[in-house]
């Protein structure tokens, strides 16, 4: 759980937003498409709040 109170998502939940597969999102992140991370969770992995992704998601070239 974020501080936010609302649960943030890593690349698999990002995927099944956005409808690709989680190692497209390592390369969206990797080519700086990507926002960058919310928080790094205690493991060492990039998070994102849904609120996030989701404007993100919206701006990205090729969604109608």
């Amino acid at each position: 759980m974020s501080q936010r109170g609302t649960e943030a998502w890593s690349y698999p939940e990002i995927a099944r937003h956005i409808g690709v597969k989680p190692d497209t999102v390592r390369t969206y992140r990797r080519h700086g498409l990507l926002p960058d991370p919310d928080f790094v969770d205690a493991g060492g992995h990039p998070r994102w709040y849904p609120e996030t992704i989701r404007a993100w998601a919206r701006k990205r070239p090729g969604h109608r």
